[in-house]
């Protein structure tokens, strides 16, 4: 019954062409079962690609990667919730090591890899197959010269080859999965000697070399002819041309290859456009895929800039103003708030540093490749994923920028949604607080979305106070995955016990908030931003969400004023989620939020509203933070719930002081 729901919900997202298109989708998905239209490699003619970069680097800490690699051989992988898992090497690729299933060598794209019983948990499938961990053992041939790496690195892809044959399983479904596997395969070729590895000498190195190609023609194949369109066209299909314009221009053999390459440029530009606003928000409103689609920028950019190909100059300044919003996000502790879906995924594994912070990474390469400086400061320092990417020449670019001794920020972002408040920032001192009145998600399913609108996050002096709890869950635990998306799981209010938008499956809302800035006035010294959202229009006594927040300089408080305009009585709730550190205490007079280099006190002046605190509730879920995919942990919620008959305004004091 419910997955009968859910295609309903999913067929009042479509239009008359997405629906059409699907349908020829599964018609062409038949016939290919049947064995028409499946990849016919013919034998490869001509040369390899350029590869990123005409020399990695070398000086690395080698004993990292060494390590990594060794566990790879070892058999051991972390994957999500499970770290030092023994997969054995090589691994059991249809296996997923999470709840023990071995998915079916049936026809891939007749799978559902929704269906637990038959592939488990699809994410934890799908992970070690991306082949992060064949990059690693390249980094660490590259590094050490050991043959056990580069056999390693035979070893493993003969085994997938062998395992995963074309077209079935759990490995053959999602074009995505193929564009990630094919781009680590590009960084790994290239590391362990392209053309003139030793891995293809002798009549046996060539025949590995053959069923290597074969496999990346039948990727290239696959990912062309089974594309994201219409209300799936997000990230997804970014990625998708990634790996297409990373296989052809890596590997240009075939006849194909040309038109693939062309295709793949063209499109993968017109959505990098298309899919992050002008001021530098990805539309998807997650701060992980934020991350992910500049990371595919990127990537895309310096490959094909490597081979003689150039994107337009508003795609570089696309990809610099994204940069600008995670600087202006990141308070000066390196935080990011947590905000919208993160599955932790990377495109490729460069680092293995201890330290490694994706979102500084980003910034330390961007400071190189646009010649930043503020990018600089926010970074600290030049990272080993920037070093594998850019070499050496830009690590002493790098360095010889000068970062700003005050860090002035970027703060308003009216297209993609959010504005930042505070003071003294990027110093010991800082108070960073940002607010959300973005629009719910991208497209019409808003796959990735949370019902977040007009909440913000705390920082003091670089710690986080209240926060964003995060994700926890994609695919499996549907209670778990709608609680973090829900209305009750952020800074903001809560109208009878209901989420502003309305959810239709685990990647799908059928109806959206819409949101919208009315006032923003920074750089001065009361600062104000108001904005208001229409999610609780539906109900049956329309009620309309209108918050201002001033933040008072001089004295150190935030002034929250929810209004409420409605006509009859409802339930209403104010939830604020603090840091799982955090010590949380209630007062006389409201509630002290503290960590070690400050604290808040929070008070609201309505006495039909009392605060009470709640953590690691399970029935309903309340008061969890998710650091980390398919991780959670308790943490406090402060909640103060009460009723109102009519219209209302409900004012919360927040007074910020230093420790």
């Amino acid at each position: 019954m419910s997955n009968l729901l859910w295609k309903i919900n999913r067929l009042r997202t479509m239009g008359l062409a997405e629906i059409l298109y699907r349908v020829r989708q599964d018609i062409q998905a038949q016939k290919e079962k049947h064995g028409i239209g499946l990849a016919q490699p013919t034998l490869p003619v001509g040369e390899t690609g350029r590869p990123w970069l005409n020399e990695p680097a070398h000086d690395f800490d080698t004993a990292l990667y060494r390590e990594a690699a060794d566990r790879v051989l070892a058999g051991r992988y972390d994957v999500f919730a499970l770290h030092n898992v023994e997969l054995g090497f090589p691994p059991q690729w249809n296996h997923d090591p999470k709840t023990g299933i071995q998915a079916p060598l049936s026809f891939g794209k007749t799978l559902d890899y929704r269906d637990e019983q038959t592939v488990g948990d699809i994410k934890y499938l799908w992970e070690p197959n991306r082949h992060n961990e064949l990059v690693t053992l390249a980094q660490a041939w590259h590094l050490t010269g050991e043959a056990k790496y580069s056999e390693g690195s035979r070893l493993l892809l003969d085994s997938w080859f062998e395992q995963c044959p074309y077209p079935l399983g759990a490995n053959w479904i999602s074009s995505l999965e193929h564009a990630v596997r094919l781009v680590n395969w590009s960084f790994a070729w290239h590391l362990l000697g392209g053309d003139a590895s030793a891995l293809f000498e002798g009549d046996a190195g060539q025949a590995f070399k053959h069923r290597w190609l074969e496999m990346i023609y039948r990727h290239c194949h696959f990912i062309a002819g089974h594309l994201s369109r219409f209300s799936s066209a997000n990230n997804h299909l970014l990625g998708e041309y990634m790996g297409l314009l990373t296989g052809a221009l890596a590997w240009p053999l075939w006849p194909e290859s040309a038109g693939w390459r062309q295709r793949a440029q063209q499109e993968f530009e017109n959505e990098a456009l298309k899919q992050n606003f002008i001021d530098g928000v990805n539309r998807e409103q997650a701060l992980w895929y934020q991350h992910e689609v500049a990371d595919m920028m990127l990537l895309s950019g310096l490959l094909c800039r490597a081979n003689g190909i150039e994107f337009d100059q508003a795609f570089w300044q696309r990809l610099e103003v994204m940069l600008e919003f995670i600087a202006g996000l990141m308070d000066a502790g390196g935080n990011m708030p947590m905000i919208g879906d993160s599955d932790d995924a990377v495109m490729v594994r460069f680092s293995r540093e201890p330290e490694f912070n994706a979102y500084q990474s980003l910034l330390a390469t961007g400071a190189a490749l646009f010649s930043r400086e503020d990018f600089k400061a926010k970074a600290g320092r030049f990272d080993d994923k920037s070093r594998w990417l850019l070499g050496n020449e830009a690590a002493r670019r790098f360095d010889a920028l000068i970062a700003p001794a005050v860090e002035s920020p970027r703060r308003y972002f009216p297209q993609g949604g959010y504005a930042v408040l505070g003071d003294h920032f990027g110093l010991p001192e800082e108070i960073r607080v940002v607010m959300d009145c973005a629009p719910l998600g991208y497209l019409s399913i808003a796959a990735h979305g949370h019902a977040d609108a007009l909440a913000f996050t705390l920082s003091v002096a670089g710690e986080e106070l209240l926060i964003d709890p995060g994700t926890y869950a994609y695919h499996t635990g549907k209670q778990w995955r709608d609680y973090f998306r829900s209305t009750r799981a952020h800074n903001t209010v809560c109208v009878d016990g209901l989420d502003q938008s309305v959810m239709g499956g685990n990647f799908m809302w059928v109806k959206h908030a819409a949101t919208q800035f009315e006032t923003c006035e920074l750089d001065v010294p009361q600062e104000r931003v108001a904005g208001s959202h229409d999610g609780y229009l539906r109900l049956a006594d329309p009620l309309r969400h209108r918050r201002e927040v001033v933040f008072d300089k001089a004295a150190g408080t935030l002034s929250v004023l929810d209004t409420l305009e409605c006509k009859k009585r409802h339930r209403v709730e104010i939830h604020w989620h603090c840091h799982e550190e955090a010590e949380v205490s209630l007062l006389n007079v409201g509630v002290e939020v503290a960590r070690a280099k400050g604290k808040a006190t929070l008070a609201l002046g309505d006495n039909r509203f009392l605060p009470c605190l709640a953590r690691g509730e399970e029935e309903p879920p309340l008061g969890w933070v998710s650091r980390n995919f398919d991780n959670k942990s308790p943490t406090t919620v402060v909640v103060w719930s009460g009723e109102i008959e009519g219209s209302c305004k409900l004012e919360t004091k927040i007074q910020i002081m230093l420790r």
